[in-house]
């Protein structure tokens, strides 16, 4: 394995167990038709000087987008992904048709396909994919792609000044995305109020005895079983 397969491992690699489990370790957003980087520029800036998350990887997707690859430290359930990635589209590219973005995984079920590894000759055009330097992505115009296949030294060079996103740190971006609701509006009935005091956990839902109720919420937050609202919720309430 050379250090591009190492790097590509450490940031984007997913075990066979974490995909049965419908969990995943990383993330893409890109916008295509035309593809056009001044678009996601704010959002590659913006996660990091507005979310505290880290740099995520750019990269050009050798057909007709920008991409950007998010990784994670901790798998995450593929709807918190793409819950995610809507609260990035809202925020950022709510300007941008729906048509043009690209989200991996899509809160869409039918548009959900996972972007292919990069760098990759793409069949389709004949050219290739490749993660690129922020201060060099915008010099690819409305073309994202290469003529020739990219060094694999200069890849991992890349994709080694990145880091995961630590799971604290993705739960406060999911809390700062979603907005807190309209004290106008009815809660939905389906999202039912924290427990007040330690109980016993119903089934499917966080296990174990809970004396501590800091740790209750953390395991709430944590449990890819628990609804996504929930998970939410507790997440702001340990940030307060």
């Amino acid at each position: 394995m050379n250090r591009l397969d190492t790097e590509h491992q450490r940031l984007f690699a997913t075990s066979d167990e974490t995909r049965a489990s419908g969990r995943v370790r990383h993330m893409v957003l890109g916008v295509a038709g035309p593809a056009d980087w001044t678009l996601l520029a704010p959002v590659w800036r913006g996660v990091q000087s507005e979310l505290d998350l880290p740099a995520p990887a750019i990269a050009v997707n050798g057909v007709d987008a920008f991409e950007l690859w998010f990784s994670l430290a901790d798998p995450v359930p593929a709807d918190t992904a793409a819950a995610f990635l809507d609260g990035l589209c809202a925020r950022y590219l709510g300007e941008v048709a729906v048509a043009r973005r690209r989200c991996w995984p899509s809160s869409d079920a039918g548009l959900s396909v996972e972007p292919g590894r990069v760098p990759q000759l793409m069949a389709e055009t004949g050219r290739w994919s490749a993660f690129v330097a922020p201060d060099l992505a915008a010099v690819f115009g409305d073309d994202p792609s290469l003529d020739i296949p990219p060094g694999d030294d200069a890849q991992a060079d890349l994709l080694s000044r990145l880091r995961t996103i630590g799971r604290a740190e993705f739960q406060i971006a999911m809390a700062r995305l979603t907005p807190e609701p309209s004290p106008f509006l009815p809660v939905p009935s389906q999202v039912a109020p924290l427990p007040a005091h330690p109980a016993a956990p119903a089934q499917g839902g966080p296990s174990g005895h809970h004396d501590d109720p800091r740790q209750f919420l953390l395991d709430v937050m944590n449990d890819p079983s628990v609804a996504l609202a929930l998970r939410i919720k507790a997440a702001k309430a340990l940030l307060s």
